[in-house]
C-alpha cells in the first residue's frame, strides 16, 4: 500500500470534482480550547450533551497485551455495552451532531459503555500485528472492567456486529440481549464482486496517502458513504472526526483489516435474543449483510429501516424507527419519557406556544395566523427559544420536543 496505483490516483481525481486494572481519568473538554472543531458557533455548543445528568466519565485500560484502552460510561440501570466501531473518539464524538443523539438515547435508558478501538481517539495509537484477533479479546477485556454481576445487553454497529456476537456465542450466560445494527458477518474482501474489491483496494490506498491533508477532499469520501444526506454541519463534524482519531497509516491499516472479517461459522451457534437492524440504502454494509445476519442467527428479529445513511441522523424518520425497535425489544423507555423535561422550563409562555405549534409541523405564516402575532415576531420567538434549547434548526427544535415530553 505504499505506492499510488492508477485506479486511486483515478479515484481521488473523481472525488476531487464532486466535492487491566481500570484507572479512573478525568478529562476535561473547554469549548474554546484548541481541540475545538474549527467554525462552531455557541448555539452548536449548546447543542451538545450538557445534561448534568448524562455526565461521561472516561477510564483507562490496560489490556492483557499491554495496549491502554479508553473506555467510558454515562447513565444508569441496566447494563449495554457497545463495540467499537469505525473511527471513534469519546471525547469528540460527545458533542458531534452526528453521534450525539446516539448517545443520548441509550445514556438515558441504560448505563451504557463504549470505548475507543485500538489506533482510535483516545486508546492506544500503535496497532498490534492481527487487529481483528485484538477487536474479540478488547470487547471481552472492556466487557470485564465494566463490571457487573448481571447480563447485560450488547450492541454491534458496523465491524462491532462481530465482536458483539462472538461474545454472545462464547459467554452466553452474561448476555441479555444482542443489537445488531448496519452489521456484517463477511468483510470487504470476503465478500462482492471484482469490482468491488477493485472500489476497496483504491480506497485503502487513498486513505494512506491523503488522510492527513489539510484538504479535507480524501475523508470526504468516507463522509459522502456514511451519511449521503447529511447536512453541512453533520459532514464537516464527521470529516474533523475522521481527521482527529487516527493518523493515515492507522486508517489504512484498520479499513484494510475490515476486509478479513469472516464470523459465518458463529451465526448459527447464537442462542440470544437478537435484533437485526439495517438500512435498506446503506452505502458502506449493504443491506444483504443485515438479511444474511437475520437468516442466520437463530430466531433473529430484522427489522429494515429506510435510509442511505450507515450512520442514521437524528431528523430522519428511520433515527424514529430504529429507536421504537429498540424500546420494543428491551422493553425500556428513557427515563425522561414519563414527564416534561426540564429543559423547557426557561420557556416563556408564548415560547411555549410557538414550539407547540412548530412540533405540529406549522409553518412560520400558519403560526402567525393561529397565534395573531407577525411573521417576524414568531422567527424572533424561534431564535430565542432556540438560543434556550441549544438547537440550531427547526427539526432539531421538533425532534426535542418529541423526545424530552414537551407538553405545549
Amino acid at each position: 500500500m505504499a505506492g499510488s496505483s492508477p485506479l486511486a490516483s483515478e479515484s481521488a481525481a473523481a472525488i476531487a470534482a464532486t466535492h487491566r486494572a481500570a484507572v479512573p481519568v478525568r478529562l476535561e473538554f473547554r469549548p474554546d480550547s484548541e481541540d475545538e472543531c474549527p467554525d462552531r458557533t455557541d448555539r452548536e455548543r449548546r447543542s451538545a450533551l450538557t445534561d448534568p445528568r448524562l455526565r461521561q466519565r472516561i477510564r483507562y485500560l490496560r489490556a492483557s497485551d499491554g495496549g491502554r484502552l479508553a473506555w467510558a460510561e454515562v447513565g444508569a440501570g441496566r447494563t449495554l455495552v457497545k463495540a467499537s466501531n469505525w473511527l471513534s473518539h469519546l471525547e469528540f464524538e460527545w458533542e458531534s451532531p452526528v453521534w450525539r443523539h446516539w448517545t443520548r438515547f441509550f445514556a438515558e435508558r441504560f448505563r451504557f459503555v463504549r470505548y475507543d478501538e485500538r489506533g482510535c481517539g483516545l486508546s492506544e495509537r500503535e496497532l498490534p500485528e492481527r487487529p481483528v484477533e485484538r477487536w474479540f479479546g478488547d470487547f471481552e477485556e472492556i466487557a470485564d472492567a465494566a463490571g457487573g454481576s448481571e447480563p447485560r445487553i450488547l450492541l454491534g454497529i458496523s465491524q462491532g456486529a462481530a465482536a458483539a456476537t462472538a461474545f454472545a456465542v462464547r459467554h452466553p450466560e452474561r448476555v441479555e440481549r444482542l443489537i445488531l445494527y448496519g452489521g456484517y458477518a463477511l468483510g470487504w474482501r470476503k465478500r462482492g464482486t471484482e469490482s468491488d474489491l477493485k472500489r476497496y483496494r483504491a480506497i485503502v490506498d487513498l486513505v494512506e496517502q491523503g488522510w492527513g491533508s489539510e484538504n479535507p477532499v480524501f475523508r470526504q469520501l468516507f463522509t459522502s458513504r456514511f451519511i449521503p444526506e447529511a447536512t453541512a454541519e453533520q459532514i464537516a463534524w464527521f470529516n474533523e472526526l475522521c481527521r482527529r482519531t487516527t493518523h493515515a497509516a492507522a486508517a489504512a491499516r484498520l479499513l484494510d483489516a475490515r476486509g478479513d472479517v469472516d464470523i459465518t461459522a458463529l451465526l448459527p451457534r447464537v442462542a440470544v435474543p437478537t435484533l437485526v437492524v439495517h438500512a435498506v440504502g446503506d452505502e458502506v454494509v449493504p443491506v444483504s449483510e443485515g438479511r444474511r445476519l437475520a437468516t442466520e442467527i437463530p430466531g433473529a428479529e430484522y427489522v429494515e429501516l429506510d435510509s442511505r445513511n450507515h450512520i442514521l441522523l437524528e431528523e430522519e424518520g428511520a433515527w424514529a424507527r430504529f429507536r421504537e425497535a429498540v424500546e420494543a425489544f428491551t422493553g425500556t423507555v428513557g427515563d425522561l419519557a414519563g414527564g416534561e423535561d426540564p429543559l423547557f422550563g426557561p420557556l416563556s409562555p408564548r415560547e411555549r406556544e410557538v414550539l407547540g405549534e412548530l412540533a405540529d409541523g406549522r409553518s412560520n405564516a400558519e403560526i402567525a395566523a393561529r397565534l395573531a402575532i407577525g411573521e417576524k415576531t414568531v422567527r424572533n420567538h424561534l431564535s430565542n427559544l432556540f438560543a434556550k434549547l441549544g438547537v440550531s434548526t427547526r427539526a432539531q427544535a421538533i425532534v426535542l420536543a418529541r423526545d424530552r415530553g414537551f407538553r405545549g
